[in-house]
């Protein structure tokens, strides 16, 4: 099940926010559990008990390690077997076909592989219930002894298929004892609104001009460059939008989640732009990858060594492909070449309009490798962006050259000269209320009359 579809708003919201206001306190995370299974397992019931075997696993783990804390030892054999037995059950489901389908390619042969389909979300909640036993092997949390709120907070639905990832640590109290208000639960709506309005008019719209520009055999310049602004535009408002929405629902819920995105095209740096980007997983990767690696304490070239090692591993975490694993090696040497320049970015001297473009357009460059399907397809891409075939047609989808090169600036303005979402919210009144219902209803008719299109990051 998705936000956008109207099985959710029209059926499974309504009846699970009445349920949630008629019943009491004491027995909300129950009824959010229950229903959080239902939305998981709404297309592939069968997927619920993957998800059921990691939380049962992480919450025995961090109570045999409470229940000898002051054995070291001990804790650690329980730390190691809670994170193999998740990287083990992540690594099947995500790297298994890749690992098959690439022997075969290094031996010239087939070995009659059926492909395992890959669960929606595992990447994340795996993460997010590895870092609870992380957490509780360092002393950060105490182990809970309530299996239904910590199966609360792995399958928490409004975060729980594509983030942000939400540490334990951050809602342990909130899953005890959390405040509802009218202006809470208000705002918590419009940031819903805000995120729906991002994913099906704005990144729904440039979906199918950076496919276009992406499936062309030989790409001219100008169609190359136009798909990839498309895909910029699409992956930022279409994952930003889930973001806009987990975190909204998690208001109307009393929760308070971690913001995901600060404006990351607004960056001025790499470094920045990666501090901006996707923040609930740069930072669990610094906290659990990076700073365990030796962060910036064992010298320059380990702190550059960590870094590479850490954008790698997070680029093999977005997907099973060698173009992903390129992509995080593209990341992490801008990474450390601004590293070995103090953190500062190469045009660090320019006016900060060319900062921010010139970053923007190194950032965005990256989207190549991450939408590559592999080096043949990416070669292309590149021959294209480089020039290579020419300078091409101007790209045009169903609504012709020109609605589709106002749809990519109409994207970029909204990019640059938009507030975010988290300033938007901060100026709730009722004008602007009124504003969001409008945009809402118009998202809503607007999704009738377009193709469903799922959020991209379902598949990671």
């Amino acid at each position: 099940m998705v936000f956008t579809s109207f099985a959710f708003l029209f059926l499974f919201l309504p009846v699970f926010l009445a349920g949630y206001a008629a019943i009491g306190a004491r027995h909300r995370n129950l009824w959010l559990f229950a229903c959080s299974l239902v939305f998981y397992g709404w297309e592939r019931p069968y997927w619920v008990l993957i998800m059921l075997a990691s939380t049962a696993l992480d919450f025995s783990v961090a109570l045999a390690m409470g229940a000898r804390e002051e054995n070291r030892a001990h804790r650690r054999t329980w730390l190691w077997f809670s994170i193999g037995a998740n990287l083990g059950l992540l690594g099947w489901f995500k790297y298994a076909n890749f690992f098959v389908h690439t022997t075969e390619a290094a031996l010239g042969t087939t070995f009659g592989w059926t492909d395992v389909l890959l669960p929606v979300g595992i990447s994340f909640y795996t993460f997010q219930s590895m870092s609870y036993t992380i957490d509780v092997y360092r002393g950060e949390v105490r182990p809970t002894t309530s299996l239904v709120d910590f199966a609360c907070y792995v399958t928490m639905f409004p975060q729980l298929v594509a983030g942000p990832i939400v540490r334990y640590r951050d809602v342990h109290r909130q899953l005890l004892q959390r405040e509802h208000s009218a202006t809470q639960f208000g705002a918590g709506a419009a940031a819903f609104v805000i995120g729906f309005v991002k994913k099906v008019v704005v990144a729904d719209s440039l979906a199918p001009i950076a496919a276009a520009g992406f499936a062309m055999p030989d790409p001219g310049l100008l169609p190359a460059w136009t798909s990839l602004l498309a895909y910029a535009g699409q992956i930022y408002f279409d994952f930003s939008g889930y973001s806009d929405m987990a975190i909204g629902l998690g208001l109307m819920l009393g929760f308070h989640f971690p913001r995901n995105f600060d404006s990351p095209y607004k960056a001025e740096s790499i470094t920045e732009a990666w501090r901006r980007w996707h923040v609930s997983l740069s930072t669990w990767l610094r906290d659990y990858l990076y700073i365990p690696l030796g962060g910036n304490r064992r010298g320059p070239l380990r702190t550059y060594a960590n870094l590479m090692a850490t954008m790698l591993l997070g680029g093999l975490w977005h997907g099973a492909n060698w173009p992903f694993v390129l992509w995080g090696a593209y990341q992490g040497l801008w990474l450390c070449l601004e590293r070995l320049r103090g953190r500062a970015a190469f045009h660090a001297r320019l006016p900060r309009p060319v900062r921010i473009g010139l970053t923007f357009t190194i950032f965005a460059f990256g989207w190549s490798m991450f939408v590559a399907r592999d080096f043949a397809h990416l070669w292309n891409l590149w021959g294209g962006l480089f020039g290579a075939h020419g300078l091409g047609q101007a790209l045009a989808t169903n609504g012709g050259t020109t609605i589709t090169a106002l749809t990519v600036l109409g994207a970029l303005a909204i990019t640059f000269g938009m507030p975010n979402s988290a300033a938007l919210l901060r100026r709730l009144h009722p004008g602007v209320m009124a504003l969001f219902a409008v945009l809402f209803v118009a998202a809503l008719a607007h999704s009738l009359a377009a193709t469903h299109l799922p959020f991209l990051y379902f598949r990671f």
